[in-house]
């Protein structure tokens, strides 16, 4: 089987950084491969386990040395992908899980013309401006710059292979699991589909042959 990266985007408070550690928690063949970013942790995240939380002069440096094979802007924050953790999973015989930015998300597939890309779309504005709130860290600018991007990354959808809404997260995470089981057996991904075509019909012609001879 080839590995592939399953990239998940959202607009902030679209829930794809709890969808993804749902999916991890449920499949073995996950790996997740963390961030970098430049802003600083929240409450209860782990340095080297939510993010590599980096300055700003070491993220441009990684970045300037071409070891992100992603990287953005977002909310005045720089958030990227190194290329090394991408590939430490997919040698380890995994998909690569990532949760990233409509920038991120293009410039993986640019990069990877393998990834499957998932777009998350919250079912209203109001629940997504209601689970914005529900952080307790958004203030009123804040907010507004976050629904303006929201507003921003919607335009994008139209680069993603699959749209999922999440209005039920047990049902959103089974759909983004079915389509990771679908991408498994699609025809271009199954290795060596034609040698194996070849020698399956090459077989049965041997078999007709033979029991043609005999009739």
């Amino acid at each position: 089987m080839t590995h592939f990266p399953v990239v998940l985007s959202a607009p902030s408070g679209g829930g794809k950084t709890t969808v993804t550690h749902r999916l991890m928690q449920r499949r073995n063949d996950l790996g997740y491969s963390v961030s970098c970013t430049t802003r600083a942790p929240r409450a209860g995240e782990v340095n080297d386990v939510d993010y590599h939380f980096l300055s700003d002069a070491e993220f441009m440096a990684r970045r300037d040395r071409g070891e992100l094979a992603e990287w953005a802007v977002v909310h005045g924050k720089m958030y990227g992908t190194l290329k090394s953790a991408m590939k430490q999973v997919l040698d380890n015989g995994k998909h690569v899980m990532m949760d990233i930015d409509v920038q991120g998300a293009a410039q993986v597939a640019t990069a990877y013309p393998s990834a499957v890309l998932v777009f998350l779309l919250p079912p209203s504005v109001e629940v997504l401006v209601e689970r914005l709130k529900a952080r307790n860290t958004e203030n009123a600018a804040a907010l507004l710059e976050r629904l303006k991007s929201a507003h921003a990354e919607l335009q994008e959808v139209d680069g993603y292979h699959y749209v999922v809404v999440n209005d039920d997260l047990e049902r959103t995470v089974h759909r983004v699991s079915a389509v990771i089981d679908a991408e498994e057996v699609k025809r271009s991904r199954v290795h060596l589909l034609d040698q194996q075509l070849s020698g399956l019909v090459a077989r049965l012609e041997r078999e007709i042959s033979e029991l043609s001879a005999r009739a």
